[in-house]
């Protein structure tokens, strides 16, 4: 015999359903869909990347002729005569100098960041001084500022220095003074180090504030100092959340066009890898067919670096999630 409550009981459960959270709902659906679903749409984004990789190994002609999907029936496929031209061309430099650039920018682009920014993390979060949090809170906000908006007034300041006129006195004082950093490469460190910093000081520090307050006790208790202490045991205990940070870094350094291109400007002999492929293409598009070999060319060392240190990649992101 179905009871009062018996009959009541749906009613009220689409009640409840009705009264979800709209965030609840759609998490809800999100978790409900299936993996093999989150494959296809996997696969269906590799198409254009797969569809680049085949039209790299074809001539102009073909690429203009057909479709990736025909490359099997070019009688010239596979040739190597676009990467033969984009890495050693017969007129003019070939991409080589360039991903030389690249690596120059992003190795070192890397390391300063990663240096500066341990030992502020540290400072910020294992020693007690005045105006710690206030200064770390706007460190941190330092995340907000554009890329773009800075870039005009940091290439002025390496270019002209910054002065400061005082009206009332009439005299005008060298703030910084006029390094001659345009069109060169440490103007690029600079940039990136300085954009890189905010979240690197914030990654690092929650990181390293996580880590057991016992080992540091212990370590004073022994006299070590806080330089044997960031030596000895908070770099090796930050092996992961480092190399983290150092894919993030190198991977934005090596593919950045912007800063190199906004800092470089016209220096050929030191444009980066990414600036020289932009420019395979020649006047009126003539030599577009160059770009799909030279993109590759400047995937692979990335892709590299990704999969050497993806171990530590995953460890770093995850680290500090959990604690206990």
């Amino acid at each position: 015999m179905t009871t009062t409550a018996d009959r009541a009981t749906p009613t009220t459960e689409s009640r409840i359903t009705q009264r979800r959270p709209l965030g609840k709902r759609i998490y809800g659906f999100l978790r409900s869909i299936p993996t093999w679903l989150l494959w296809i749409l996997v696969i269906i984004w590799t198409i254009p990347t797969f569809s680049l990789l085949v039209n790299s190994f074809r001539t102009r002609d073909e690429q203009r002729a057909s479709g990736f999907w025909n490359a099997f029936r070019d009688t010239g496929f596979p040739t190597l005569d676009n990467y033969r031209e984009v890495l050693f061309p017969d007129v003019g430099a070939g991409l080589g100098n360039a991903l030389l650039n690249s690596a120059a920018i992003a190795i070192v682009a890397t390391i300063i960041p990663i240096a500066i920014a341990a030992f502020a993390a540290y400072a910020f979060a294992w020693i007690d001084f005045k105006g710690r949090e206030w200064l770390f809170i706007a460190t941190v906000a330092l995340l907000a500022v554009p890329t773009q908006v800075s870039l005009i007034p940091l290439l002025s300041t390496y270019s002209n220095g910054v002065a400061l006129t005082l009206p009332i006195v009439d005299r005008t004082i060298q703030l910084i003074p006029d390094l001659d950093l345009s069109g060169s490469i440490p103007a690029v460190w600079l940039t990136h180090t300085g954009f890189a910093l905010p979240f690197a000081i914030f990654l690092l520090h929650n990181y390293i504030a996580g880590l057991p307050k016992s080992i540091f006790e212990s370590a004073s208790i022994d006299g070590a100092d806080h330089f044997k202490i960031f030596w000895r045991l908070v770099l090796p205990l930050s092996v992961p959340v480092l190399a983290a940070f150092a894919i993030f870094q190198f991977l934005w350094t090596w593919n950045d066009y912007l800063i190199a291109l906004t800092m470089i400007g016209g220096n050929r002999e030191a444009l980066p890898a990414t600036i020289v492929v932009a420019s395979l293409a020649g006047e009126f598009g003539a030599r577009e067919h160059l770009l799909t070999a030279g993109a590759f060319v400047i995937t692979v060392v990335p892709l590299a670096v990704f999969f050497a240190l993806q171990r530590f990649f995953v460890r770093g992101i995850t680290a500090g999630s959990v604690k206990g």
